[in-house]
């Protein structure tokens, strides 16, 4: 989806990056004031997401604090697809985003 392409970009909707582009006036996180939004902070630092993050790194155990893992493995896609949804941050430009599935080989 798009999301994965502007997050494997890093340039996702957040608000560093908005900032950037002069869409949003800060580029702080909306939860943590002090602390700019970025892939990595709202992935693994967040604590609003903590909740959706637990469930992540249950499912894919420490590898879940990997950035790199969690954007190109097609076994994490599933599992970064529910974090997404269940943090909401994304779903007024994309909606829910896909349970990607691997493919088959």
């Amino acid at each position: 989806t798009g999301l994965y392409i502007a997050l494997c970009s890093r340039h996702p909707p957040l608000n560093l990056h908005l900032h950037c582009i002069r869409k949003v006036p800060s580029p702080h996180c909306p939860h943590c004031p002090a602390t700019e939004e970025t892939i990595l902070h709202l992935m693994i630092a967040c604590p609003q997401y903590r909740h959706a993050r637990h469930t992540l790194t249950n499912s894919l155990g420490q590898r879940a604090t990997l950035l790199p893992f969690l954007l190109s493995d097609p076994s994490a896609a599933p599992h970064l697809a529910k974090f997404l949804n269940a943090t909401g941050r994304f779903k007024q430009t994309f909606g829910d985003v896909s349970l990607i599935r691997k493919l088959p080989d």
